[in-house]
């Protein structure tokens, strides 16, 4: 049997838990870069089943290894060889297969934020879980981040906790943010913890708390006359749902962060739903649109490289920009699905990139 046909068999055996990695597969000729900009590409893709969600992604350089955080399970994934080391899922020990992020603390413990299922903590082969009967401040997680003082912040639909990594105390922080739904967390250089959440973004320097919306200037002007978003958390409980703008177009809800970057340079970047990215510079806010060059305004996830540019994950691809120009890579160009929810940067300088359906590994080849 040659190769691909045995990946192919391994891909119906495992359905929606398989690595189904296209191994030697050529990149197709739509995704070739287009002439007279940057090479940045498309390399590869990863198929994780049709109706799966890659939600997080997290690069573990110590180990070579990337966590690929899905909603049927978590792939621990050789960066070196892209070969699959590891699936796991509740009969392994993960709290619940639907897993929102995925973060990796001092100690080295990976952590898996779960949809209804705590957080579940990993290394070694062993397993612990933490629900709110341990302190933790709610069962659905959605964010992890290391504070300057050695304590791990995670965010869920409850509130923020602060869990004392020494002594395992959680402290639970609610009434301090601006909305108790947080997505993002990011710690920064000044050791301020920022929270996205679904009604604007607050920020914590250790003694007081302060908070900013869109009557602050988070996120821009509803230009295109969006229909206003139905994720306002209120109302009925329910887990979000990222088809929502696939089915019915682009939303507008500019308070509504899903996502956060305290950058390297002393900026603080929040993606929104609608209205592009925000950029804050310690004093006032602007933001960045489809206007600008950005490929889509709801921007679910963010990183910067080495080189100081910046990547965003959006509802309509990739967008690379460096401060002065764009470069934007979508279906087009080889990415499995235009919502990207997540973004990884490996130690090469590649780029990982989580959508519906898979994975994409974008680099200069």
């Amino acid at each position: 049997m040659k190769r691909r046909d045995v990946m192919r068999w391994y891909c119906a055996v495992l359905g929606a838990l398989a690595w189904c990695a296209a191994y030697g597969q050529s990149v197709p000729q739509s995704a070739a870069p287009r002439a007279g900009v940057a090479s940045e590409r498309v390399i590869e893709t990863f198929d994780v089943g049709a109706n799966v969600y890659v939600r997080a992604l997290t690069i573990e350089p110590r180990t070579a290894t990337l966590w690929v955080g899905t909603s049927a399970g978590v792939h621990e994934i050789d960066l070196a060889t892209t070969k699959p080391r590891n699936t796991f899922t509740r009969q392994h020990g993960l709290a619940s297969e639907y897993v929102f992020a995925v973060g990796i603390d001092r100690a080295g413990y990976v952590w898996f934020g779960t949809n209804a299922g705590g957080a579940s903590r990993y290394r070694g082969g062993k397993w612990k879980t933490y629900f709110p009967m341990h302190g933790l401040a709610d069962y659905w997680v959605y964010a992890f981040a290391n504070g300057k003082d050695g304590t791990l912040w995670i965010g869920t639909w409850a509130g923020a906790s602060r869990l004392d990594l020494k002594t395992g105390k959680f402290t639970n922080y609610v009434k301090q943010l601006v909305n108790e739904w947080v997505y993002g967390i990011s710690v920064d250089r000044e050791g301020r913890v920022w929270f996205a959440t679904e009604g604007g973004v607050s920020m914590f320097d250790g003694k007081r708390w302060k908070s900013w919306t869109h009557k602050d200037g988070v996120g821009a002007p509803n230009s295109a006359r969006l229909p206003p978003s139905a994720n306002t958390g209120l109302g009925t409980r329910s887990r979000h749902d990222l088809t929502v703008s696939a089915q019915t177009g682009p939303t507008y809800n500019p308070s509504y962060v899903f996502s956060i970057l305290a950058a390297d340079d002393g900026t603080i970047w929040a993606g929104t739903w609608g209205g592009g990215v925000a950029r804050f510079d310690g004093k006032k806010w602007s933001n960045l649109t489809t206007r600008d060059g950005l490929a889509g305004n709801i921007v679910y996830s963010m990183v910067r490289d080495k080189n100081g540019v910046f990547w965003f994950g959006t509802d309509a691809g990739v967008s690379r920009h460096d401060g002065k120009s764009w470069r934007n890579v979508d279906r087009r160009e080889g990415l499995l699905d235009s919502h990207v929810y997540a973004l990884a940067l490996a130690p090469n300088g590649d780029v990982w990139a989580g959508t519906r359906r898979g994975v994409a590994r974008i680099g200069m080849r």
